[in-house]
């Protein structure tokens, strides 16, 4: 089933895209407003290792799903947008319940 091999690309798109928030939104504003760099350094190194983990899981179901390259370099440009992976997500279920209900 195809949904069941895209949890995993679900789930760490949802990681990824939610350590970019918390990234841009949280630990920014603690480095530059209360003068904390530390909470940058701590959030900007679990979000380096989600991106570089997304970057893998990206290229594992790209084989096992033989995705076409635009959900490729659909799903690698997200990560630069906050919001990005939510809106890929959504656009993702509504793929493939259409694929799996046969109208595609």
């Amino acid at each position: 089933m195809v949904s069941s091999k895209l949890q995993i690309f679900r789930i760490t798109g949802f990681l990824e895209g939610t350590s970019l928030l918390a990234l841009l939104f949280i630990a920014m504003p603690f480095k530059y407003i209360a003068g904390l760099p530390e909470v940058v350094t701590v959030v900007g190194a679990l979000h380096g290792g989600l991106f570089c983990l997304y970057l893998l899981v990206i290229a594992y179901t790209t084989i096992i799903t033989r995705w076409n390259w635009r959900w490729v370099v659909s799903s690698f440009l997200v990560a630069f947008i906050p919001f990005g992976n939510y809106v890929l997500d959504r656009k993702l279920q509504q793929t493939t319940a259409r694929t799996q209900e046969g109208t595609i």
